[in-house]
């Protein structure tokens, strides 16, 4: 499942620079989340590091993108 970022953004930049796939970008008036991108960071680390990034609690499973973790690797590979 890629993640999303919700309104409690404050788009403060703490999540773009840890994403592996380059996967986030600045939007207007907060960050937004490609889910063709988003591997919840499965391929490169335990856990999403934009999740743990964020001070703010804004980054949650999206619920329009229902991958499983094979899915995730297998985005992972094609992107990198």
């Amino acid at each position: 499942m890629a993640l999303m970022i919700v309104e409690a953004c404050t788009a403060c930049d703490a999540c773009e620079p840890v994403c592996p796939n380059e996967a986030i970008k600045a939007g207007d008036p907060m960050y937004i989340i490609d889910p063709f991108k988003c591997t919840e960071c499965v391929g490169a680390d335990d856990e999403p590091q934009c999740v743990l990034a964020c001070p703010d609690e804004a980054i949650i499973p999206n619920p329009e993108f229902v991958e499983s973790e094979d899915d995730l690797q297998a985005k992972y590979d094609a992107l990198n």
